[in-house]
């Protein structure tokens, strides 16, 4: 299966470290709050799941990572990201444990987690396939990844949510942070990404199993979830 890389992971870390401060407020206003929204609702799916070690990795600044200290509270949380500045950021929100780490090449143990979650962070990994090998190797057997990332809605919504996020959403994002062009980036990545059954068959030719998705918001954001 192939799929067009426009990714720059060394892009994405210079401009994120440039905007750490300001991140999480940015993020909220380009989603009008609905982000919050999606973060609880993988809290609540992943405490079904009741694990007792989680890795939130490409946690940034620690939105979910604080979400799932609060949904599981008698689980290790770590939040993991290559961008040291983001997880200082994420330390000092309250996040009880940050590790530096690339996602391609991650310094934990195999099988080493129960659940392995990644916000609005694979699509901008290096090769899509690789990291989520790397990030089965870590998950032990029976236990779970989940990714949440941005989707095309389909239907009537499809053309203007792409205006919205080509025309509109840079130029905001670009008035808030000083990086239009990190957030023009980004919206050409969520072009690219794949969604849907594209994504359950990408999580799935990388040896999981069960690969579900779960739209969110007429389809601007999706869950992925899957077993090991």
């Amino acid at each position: 299966m192939k799929f067009n890389k426009v990714q720059d992971p060394g892009y994405v870390k210079k401009a994120f470290s440039r905007i750490a401060d300001r991140y999480v407020v940015t993020n909220h206003v380009l989603s009008l709050g609905t982000d919050i929204l999606w973060r609880r609702k993988v809290g609540r799916i992943v405490e079904r799941w009741q694990p007792v070690t989680i890795l939130d990795l490409a946690t940034g600044t620690g939105d979910l990572a604080l979400e799932l200290q609060r949904d599981c509270p008698g689980a290790m949380v770590t939040g993991a990201d290559f961008c040291e500045e983001m997880l200082a950021h994420a330390a000092e929100r309250g996040v009880a444990k940050t590790v530096v780490a690339d996602a391609m090449n991650m310094p934990f143990k195999d099988d080493e987690f129960d659940v392995l979650t990644v916000a609005f962070g694979l699509r901008n990994m290096a090769s899509w396939p690789d990291a989520l090998e790397e990030m089965r190797r870590v998950i032990r057997p029976g236990g779970h990844l989940l990714v949440l990332d941005f989707s095309l809605p389909t239907g009537i919504l499809r053309r203007p949510y792409r205006f919205y996020l080509n025309k509109v959403l840079p130029k905001i994002a670009g008035m808030m942070t000083g990086e239009g062009d990190a957030y023009e980036y980004l919206a050409g990545t969520i072009e690219q990404f794949p969604s849907g059954s594209k994504m359950t068959d990408l999580i799935e030719s990388c040896g999981y199993k069960n690969a579900r998705c779960k739209p969110l918001s007429f389809g601007i954001a999706s869950i992925y979830t899957a077993e090991v």
